[in-house]
């Protein structure tokens, strides 16, 4: 599941840790990168590269927002909803999303291009409301930027 390059990166990561399992993170990131999500192969092939137990890997993917086990549009857009987004308009910004490309959370566009997705803090309180776009932050949005965003977004496809 992972080239030659990769499993050499893979070392590298492990290289930084006492153990196999502070890697798991690493690797997580790597495969979500190439894969798009990390599936239930997945979580065993990590589980065995590493040599750490299946749970383990699996109580990481879970526990953390940024895996997901389920295919995600090519953007994932993140909206934090935790208090200080909150108060300061994340249900306009998914309001703003859902009236832009029809979709809520937990949603897909039929082609693929984009999903919307919870996040419970992304730790960018003083620039709510905001969220991410794969791993780019767009903070302090108004729903002018967030129309901006997306149509930047579908013209780049």
């Amino acid at each position: 599941m992972f080239t030659e390059e990769e499993l050499k990166h893979v070392d590298e990561i492990k290289s930084h840790y006492p153990t196999n399992l502070s890697a798991v993170m690493g690797v997580l990131h790597m495969y979500q990168d190439k894969y798009g999500y990390i599936s239930d192969e997945g979580i065993t092939f990590i589980a065995k590269l590493l040599d750490v137990p299946e749970e383990k890997v699996l109580g990481v993917v879970t526990f953390y927002e940024m895996y997901h086990q389920h295919k995600t549009g090519k953007y994932k857009l993140q909206v934090c909803t935790n208090v200080s987004c909150m108060l300061r308009g994340s249900d306009m910004v998914l309001k703003t999303i859902k009236d832009k490309i029809g979709i809520g959370i937990g949603e897909m566009t039929a082609d693929g291009l984009f999903s919307v997705h919870e996040a419970e803090c992304l730790g960018s309180c003083g620039t709510a409301p905001m969220m991410s776009v794969n791993k780019d932050y767009h903070e302090n949005l108004t729903p002018e930027k967030i129309n901006e965003l997306i149509d930047a977004l579908k013209a780049q496809g």
